[in-house]
């Protein structure tokens, strides 16, 4: 008979099976992982050892080890626990190690924590045990009534028999919730027909306004999505709703009478009455519970991937690249700030101009001419906020030459702009020119001064702040690391933020980059990295392949080609006669290379096929191509909006129930999931994601409540009746109204799914 293989063996071998890698790619993996290489460098440069396991499944091997390791700890508490009160036994331990969830494992440990004085215990106090066993005998012809007159005992408190037979139904009730068999059916039905339903608390109705759609509602918890989840569980934590999750009673009790009830007679009886009164008191209350915390974090996971989705491509937005830009930080009141940066995005100008006022918006044209002239801009980069609009139409009314003008996201600007990293960039600068900075420097790179914001404040999630905060970051910081390291760090000009995300560094050794660079000068070759104070071989081998230094001495840094790569290359151009140089710019010599004859026992095809892919394409940026973007002209507040236009529009946010769009005028309009396609749509990121410009026609409008109604149908109003709809598929225009009233007419009539709009767009808000 083998030996049990160890704990971590053990949870290697489960993860395999979860997970569908074979085990030897999910060992390799591990052991990675333990020696503290990183994610992005597991996947990328160590293809061979893992079976070219991409990030995703690293990250899911990596986070089902943290998770086994923390029910490996409580198992050993457990049995630290029990070994101290002599109570462990060779068949508890078994049980105890067998376990193979959390919640199987505090079954097994229930019967024997530590508890406070419950109803069974002092029943047991009284003596009442042995009755309580005898019922549960249900011995044939057996009468408790009878049996329970021997327990009768004043000075214990037990008066009578009925008293004697209550607290004997205590014990069984405990005994019953304590059964890890009835709780592992339990648990079974919960998660399979439990109904999540909620109601508004009396007296409560105007206060939760915001929860109305909850007031009375029910679905099936198994199906229940998780943004309805979340606000449910928001409007009972503010006490304005009772959520409850629970399937039907009669079911539960059937199921546990059909356990411990053996026959319809007066022990079986009392057995049924201890088995409602157990399972109202314990056994139904904690599996709740239970059931509660497993759709939180259902919810949460769901929640947290759609975050990370929508931050990855906020991330991985298109850059402008390296131009000079003139960026506007806009303002009705205070101003517009003018900020104009060079092409590495250095402050090179300041100012404030104001565009309301017919002098001030002269003197504004004139003083945007002189910097575009001055500075010789090649864009300008306007801020989305308050008056941007208003200061993109004076911008493109000046129909600069050769310069693109383009509505920048102003998300998470002034969080950056009061923040160490602001303050230590420009402390001498305030807070708003520090914002209008940002902004030019996202149009340029987005990527290096998103990095700079914590990226939870970039406002691309739902219900963010409902959600395990520690969860929600460690997977936005994967997000942020995998796509730094994606596109590569240039060594030489890469800010301490963004160099803190490559693999291998962090905060104190991109710090210590910095520092060296400045008093040195730049970096000529990736081997110069070694030279920085507590840079050591171990966090060279994790970042070195990410880093790039152009223009130095060695060609291959400034591609993806990792160093340890450096002497097989080397070989490859040795074997064709030419230099390396030769070698990444001639596509012909190149071909003449055959992969298989450079495999060696270090070295397997898919890191020859890396190299080869990036001699084609050395340092090549995986962001798409920049493209300008204009909203419609002539459309600046929701009051230039109709039902039935059709607009150009930047997608800004995708959650489960649909994606908010940017259609220039000030207020998001959401498409609902029921209006994203013609055809079906079950998850709205399989259709857009965030940056993505997309068309869109207005179905409804709400001008009290600033909301617009947005669809991406080929014709949204398809659903409408013939007297309904006009010969193109919009609201007929009555016979004897003019534009004017017809717009009217078409904002105070009820507006289709104007109902669906107000629900998602409420649930949106509550984050």
């Amino acid at each position: 008979m083998s030996e049990t293989p160890p704990a971590a063996e053990k949870n290697l071998t489960q993860i395999s099976g979860e997970l569908s890698i074979p085990l030897g790619q999910v060992r390799a993996t591990a052991g990675l992982l333990e020696e503290g290489a990183t994610v992005p460098f597991i996947a990328r440069y160590r293809k061979e050892a893992t079976g070219s396991l991409d990030e995703v499944a690293v990250i899911a091997i990596r986070d089902r080890m943290t998770q086994l390791k923390e029910l490996d700890a409580r198992r050993a508490a457990i049995v630290k626990s029990l070994t101290e009160r002599n109570l462990l036994t060779p068949e508890l331990e078994t049980k105890v190690n067998d376990a193979p969830t959390m919640a199987e494992l505090e079954d097994v440990y229930l019967p024997f924590r530590p508890k406070r004085r419950t109803k069974a215990m002092m029943a047991r106090e009284k003596g009442l045990e042995p009755l309580a066993l005898f019922i549960l005998e249900q011995e044939p012809t057996s009468d408790p009534l009878t049996e329970a007159q021997g327990y009768v005992d004043p000075e214990k408190e037990v008066e009578s028999a009925e008293d004697a037979l209550a607290g004997a139904r205590d014990i069984i009730a405990e005994i019953v919730n304590e059964d890890g068999d009835a709780r592992a059916a339990m648990r079974a039905l919960y998660q399979d027909q439990a109904i999540l339903s909620s109601k508004v608390i009396t007296g409560q109705e105007e206060a939760g306004a915001k929860f109305k759609d909850y007031y009375e509602a029910s679905e099936p918890a198994a199906t229940a999505a998780g943004h309805r989840i979340l606000a449910i569980r928001r409007g009972a934590k503010e006490g304005h709703l009772i959520m409850r999750a629970s399937p039907p009673q009669e079911e539960a009790l059937a199921i546990l009478e059909k356990m411990f009830v053996k026959a319809d007679d007066p022990c079986g009886e009392q057995v049924k009455l201890a088995i409602t009164d157990g399972y109202k008191r314990l056994l139904g209350p904690a599996m709740e519970v239970e059931l509660r915390l497993a759709l939180r974090k259902r919810a949460e996971e769901e929640a947290v991937k759609v975050f990370a989705e929508n931050l990855r491509e906020l991330l991985m937005a298109a850059p402008l690249g390296p131009k000079r830009v003139l960026a506007i930080d806009p303002g009705f009141r205070t101003g517009c700030k003018v900020a104009c940066l060079n092409r590495q995005g250095d402050l090179l100008h300041h100012g404030v101009i104001h565009i309301m006022g017919g002098g001030a918006r002269q003197e504004a044209a004139a003083t945007l001419r002189h910097l575009v002239d001055v500075y010789k801009i090649e864009a300008i980069a306007v801020g989305n906020g308050t008056a941007s609009r208003e200061t993109e139409e004076l911008v493109r009314s000046l129909e600069f030459k050769d310069v693109i003008v383009v509505m920048v996201s102003e998300a998470g600007a002034s969080v950056y702009s009061a923040s160490e990293v602001a303050r230590q960039e420009f402390p001498d600068l305030d807070l708003t020119v520090r914002g209008a900075v940002s902004i030019g420097r996202r149009l340029i790179d987005p990527l290096s001064e998103l990095v700079k914001i914590d990226p939870k404040s970039i406002g691309v999630g739902q219900y963010q702040h409902d959600i395990d905060q520690g969860q929600l970051s460690r997977s936005l910081d994967d997000v942020v690391v995998s796509c730094v390291n994606s596109v590569g760090v240039e060594v030489n000009t890469a800010s301490p933020q963004l160099l803190a995300a490559v693999s291998g560094l962090g905060p104190s050794l991109a710090q210590n980059i910095v520092a060296h660079r400045e008093a040195n000068g730049p970096f000529q070759k990736r081997g110069e990295l070694l030279k920085v104070p507590r840079l050591g071989p171990k966090a060279f081998e994790q970042a070195a392949g990410f880093l790039r230094i152009r223009d130095g001495e060695n060609p291959l840094d400034a591609s993806a080609v990792h160093p340890e790569s450096y002497p097989l290359v080397e070989k490859m151009a040795q074997d064709l006669a030419c230099q390396l140089e030769d070698l990444i710019r001639d596509t012909n010599l190149r071909q003449g290379i055959k992969p298989e004859s450079y495999v060696s026992d270090e070295v397997g095809l898919p890191t020859i096929n890396d190299i080869l892919a990036e001699l084609a394409k050395p340092g090549r940026d995986p962001r798409e191509s920049f493209e300008a973007f204009s909203f419609a002209e002539g459309v600046h507040t929701l009051e230039d909006l109709q039902v039935g236009m059709r607009l150009p529009g930047v997608i800004t946010n995708v959650t489960n129930f649909g994606a908010f769009v940017d259609v220039g005028v000030h207020n998001d309009g959401l498409v609902h999931i029921s209006q994203m396609a013609d055809h079906f749509v079950r998850d709205p990121r399989q259709e857009v994601k965030v940056h993505q410009t997309v068309e869109v026609v207005v179905i409804g409008l709400d001008l009290d409540r600033g909301r617009v109604s947005l669809s991406m149908k080929t014709d949204p109003f398809a659903d409408l009746t013939g007297r309904e709809r006009g010969s193109e598929g919009r609201p007929a225009r009555k016979k004897g109204k003019g534009p004017r009233q017809q717009q009217k007419q078409r904002r105070d009539a009820p507006q289709p799914f104007n109902n669906a709009f107000s629900r998602a767009f409420e649930k949106l808000n509550k984050s």
